[in-house]
C-alpha cells in the first residue's frame, strides 16, 4: 500500500544511519547525508501520498495488534510534522556540511547525533501510544544536549549542562503522569485512554504533571532559563535545528494529549492559565530579545517569544463553537509550520552576519548590509512572518487567530497577537538599524559561501511561500485526527 512502507523506514533508516556514522571515520559522516536525505525525502512524500490517496495510515510493529503491539499512525498532523522535519533537518544538514569545514574535529560528532535527533523526532510524530512518545523525546532530547555540548568550551558545556537537567526534570514528570494513567486504567493507547479516562483525582494529577513536565520541555515562560544559553551558544545549524524542531515536539505531544483527554478531565482553567502563560511569553520574549546586545541571543529570546502564540490555542479550542475551534486549529498549525521556517531561516542568516563580521556583537553589524546584502534580506525575510506581515504563513496563522478569538469572543487575545507583532519588529529592526548605520570601513574580508546564504534564503522564503498556499497544507493536515477531533 502506498505509504505504508514508509512508516517503519522514517523510524528505522535514520537510527541506523546513525549507528553507522558512528562507526564510520570522520571524514565519511558527513557524506552519508547523500545517502540519507534523498531516501527519507522519498519516504515521506510517499506517506503525503499514502495519506491524500486512502486516509489515515496505520502500521503495526511485528504485526501484534495494541495493546501488546506498538502502531504508528501517520494521520494529517503527523505527516505534516514528518514533511517539515525532512525540510528543515535536510536542509540545515546541507549547512552544517560546509558551515564545519573549518571547525574542530569533535564537530564531527554532529552527524551521528543528528541521525538520532531525526529518529527521535520522527518517532515522536508517528508514535501512538504515551509511552513511546517518552522513548521519543528521551532519544531527541539526548541527541539535542549532545549536540549543544559540540563547542566544548565552558559556556557551551553548561548549557549543555542546564538543558539536561531541565530535560530530566520535565521527562521524570512526563513519567510519572504516564506511570499513574497506567496503573489507573491499563492501557497507554491514546485512544484506549479517550473512551477509559474519567475526570477523577487521579487523572487530573496525571495530567498536570504530563503538562509541567512537557511546558519545561517547550520553554514556555516562565520555564523558560534553560533555552537562550542553549540555542544562543550552540554551533549555528544546531541552533536552528533546536529552535525549529526540537522544542516543537514537546508542544506536538501537549497538542496530543489535550485532543484526547485535556477539555474533558481537567479543571475548566486550565486552557486559559495555558494562554495567559502564553501570552507572558510573547511579552517577555520579545522585551528580553529587544534588549539583547548579542545577534544570536536576539534570536533564542525571539524563540521563547514565538512559541507563547502556540499556548493560546487551548483556550481558543476550549468550550468554544466547532468554527471557533477549527480556526484555531488551522491558525496554531500555521503559526507552527511558519515558525520552524523562519526561525531556522533567522538563525542561519545570523550564523552568516556572524562569520562575517567575525563577531556575535549586534553593534559590530554597522555598515555589514554594504558586503552582505543577501544574507540580511534573509534574516529580513524571515522576520517578516515571525512580526505577522502579510503575505506570510505568520500573517496567515495570527490573521485565522484573530478570527477565532473575535468568534469566541475572547477578544483580549487579539492585544497579544497585536503587541507581540510590535514587540518582533522593534527587535527585527533593532537588527536592520544598525546593519544599515554608516560607521567606520569594516575590517573582514570573510565571505560566507554562498550555499550558506542561499540555505538560508530558501528557508525564509519556504515561510513567506506556506502564507501564499496556506489552503493546500492546511487541506491534509486535517486529515484523521485519529486521537481526538476539533
Amino acid at each position: 500500500m502506498i505509504g505504508l512502507w514508509s512508516l517503519p523506514l522514517l523510524f528505522a533508516l535514520p537510527l541506523a544511519l546513525g549507528i553507522l556514522s558512528l562507526l564510520a571515520v570522520p571524514a565519511w559522516r558527513p557524506r552519508l547525508i547523500f545517502v540519507g536525505l534523498p531516501l527519507m525525502a522519498a519516504a515521506s512524500l510517499d506517506m503525503l501520498a499514502g495519506l491524500v490517496i486512502s486516509g489515515p495510515q496505520v502500521y503495526r510493529l511485528g504485526d501484534w495488534i495494541a495493546p501488546l503491539g506498538i502502531n504508528l499512525v501517520a494521520d494529517g498532523l503527523a505527516v505534516g510534522m514528518i514533511l517539515m522535519t525532512t525540510l528543515v533537518t535536510g536542509l540545515c544538514a546541507l549547512y552544517a556540511r560546509v558551515y564545519l569545514r573549518d571547525h574542530p574535529p569533535s564537530t564531527s560528532f554532529f552527524w551521528p547525533l543528528l541521525w538520532f535527533l531525526w529518529t527521535g523526532m520522527n518517532g515522536i510524530w508517528l508514535a501512538e501510544d504515551i509511552f513511546n512518545l517518552y522513548v521519543g523525546l528521551e532519544v531527541m532530547g539526548l541527541a539535542a544536549v549532545g549536540m549543544v555540548a559540540l563547542r566544548a568550551t565552558p559556556p557551551a558545556l553548561a548549557a549543555a549542562m542546564r538543558y539536561l537537567l531541565a530535560a530530566l526534570l520535565g521527562s521524570l514528570a512526563y513519567l510519572l503522569g504516564v506511570a499513574l494513567l497506567y496503573g489507573a486504567y491499563g492501557t497507554l493507547s491514546m485512544a484506549g485512554l479517550q473512551e477509559a479516562a474519567a475526570a477523577n483525582a487521579t487523572t487530573q494529577v496525571a495530567l498536570a504533571l504530563i503538562i509541567v513536565g512537557l511546558l519545561l520541555k517547550t520553554a514556555l515562560f516562565p520555564l523558560h532559563a534553560w533555552l537562550p544559553p542553549a540555542h544562543g551558544g550552540a554551533l549555528t545549524p544546531v541552533s536552528a535545528l533546536l529552535s525549529a524542531l526540537v522544542i516543537k515536539a514537546s508542544f506536538y505531544i501537549l497538542l496530543r494529549i489535550w485532543l484526547v483527554l485535556g477539555p474533558e478531565v481537567t479543571p475548566d482553567f486550565t486552557a486559559g492559565l495555558l494562554g495567559v502563560l502564553g501570552a507572558g511569553a510573547v511579552f517577555y520574549g520579545g522585551w528580553m530579545a529587544w534588549r539583547q546586545h548579542h545577534l544570536k541571543q536576539l534570536v533564542a529570546y525571539s524563540t521563547v517569544a514565538q512559541i507563547g502564540y502556540l499556548f493560546l490555542f487551548f483556550p481558543l479550542v476550549t468550550n468554544t463553537g466547532p468554527e471557533a475551534a477549527r480556526l484555531a486549529w488551522d491558525g496554531t498549525l500555521m503559526m507552527l509550520f511558519s515558525h520552524a521556517l523562519a526561525k531556522a531561516a533567522l538563525f542561519l542568516s545570523a550564523g552568516n552576519l556572524i562569520l562575517a563580521v567575525g563577531s556575535p556583537q549586534i553593534s559590530h553589524l554597522i555598515g555589514i548590509s554594504r558586503f552582505r546584502p543577501m544574507s540580511l534580506f534573509s534574516f529580513g525575510l524571515a522576520g517578516v512572518s515571525l512580526m505577522g506581515l502579510p503575505p506570510s504563513g505568520g500573517f496567515t496563522g495570527k490573521w485565522l487567530l484573530l478570527h477565532s478569538a473575535l468568534l469566541s469572543g475572547q477578544w483580549w487575545w487579539l492585544i497579544v497577537l497585536f503587541l507581540g507583532g510590535l514587540l518582533s519588529a522593534a527587535y527585527i529592526f533593532k537588527v536592520f538599524r544598525m546593519s544599515f548605520r554608516e560607521g567606520p570601513q569594516i575590517d573582514r574580508s570573510v565571505t560566507p559561501p554562498l550555499t550558506l546564504d542561499m540555505i538560508a534564503l530558501l528557508l525564509a522564503a519556504s515561510a513567506i511561500l506556506i502564507g501564499l498556499t496556506a489552503h493546500v497544507p492546511l487541506h491534509w493536515l486535517r486529515v484523521g485526527m485519529v486521537f481526538g477531533a476539533v
